[in-house]
């Protein structure tokens, strides 16, 4: 069976990194082989001891995309958790350069995931030297990522709350999805209606007065 994909997105400072391995290392221990592709953008930053300029963003999103692949490829792998995807790179492009090119490639690739988890905003943001860009541009990140994904029609699930709540709130979404993934259905993910929908469930009811919550 082919693995099952999980994309983890969301605005800077938002757990996603530390997310993905609790992520991995709880399946671990149920049995299931998961594996992590660490976020190339992260990497290059490390590497380069800056971040990417325009002209990089492009090449940058194609290499994220084939260590997504080549994971997905093993024949041992049940699970791979993508921290972040060529879409993340897409958003802040736009973000940061205004560019917007790179949306159509990175909607492609996005539609080879199985499950899509958004990080809330609400965590506190921390300082990370120059990798990050300032809380100012995490609802616009935030904002953006969500408009790409339902553009697609691509649902998505978020995860929300601290420390071990967050951790478990995303654990249970993923083995649904994966419980559903290993009969041959297409994981239902819980999909963000609109800021004044009357859905109960929504999020805007759910987590209105959350520190970082947009409206507070």
């Amino acid at each position: 069976m082919a693995a099952f994909l999980v994309a983890v997105q969301g605005a800077e400072s938002t757990g996603k990194t530390t997310l993905c391995a609790q992520l991995a290392a709880c399946l671990q221990r149920k049995g299931v082989s998961a594996v992590v592709v660490p976020e190339t953008l992260r990497d290059f930053c490390d590497r380069e001891g800056r971040t990417p300029r325009e002209d990089e963003q492009a090449a940058l999103a194609a290499a994220h995309h084939a260590r997504i692949e080549t994971a997905a490829a093993s024949p041992d792998a049940q699970v791979v958790i993508a921290d972040t995807s060529s879409l993340t790179i897409a958003v802040y492009s736009e973000v940061v350069f205004g560019d917007r090119s790179l949306y159509g490639q990175a909607l492609e690739r996005q539609q080879r995931f199985d499950l899509n988890l958004l990080t809330a905003l609400d965590l506190p943001w921390v300082e990370d030297g120059f990798v990050r860009d300032g809380p100012h541009v995490r609802e616009p990140v935030d904002a953006l990522l969500r408009s790409a994904l339902s553009s697609i029609d691509a649902g998505y699930s978020l995860v929300h709350g601290s420390g071990e709540a967050r951790l478990r709130a995303a654990l249970a979404i993923v083995e649904h999805g994966l419980q559903l993934h290993r009969h041959g259905r297409v994981p239902q993910t819980w999909q963000w209606r609109c800021p004044d929908c009357d859905e109960p469930r929504c999020e805007r009811h759910l987590f209105k007065g959350l520190p970082g919550w947009p409206g507070d």
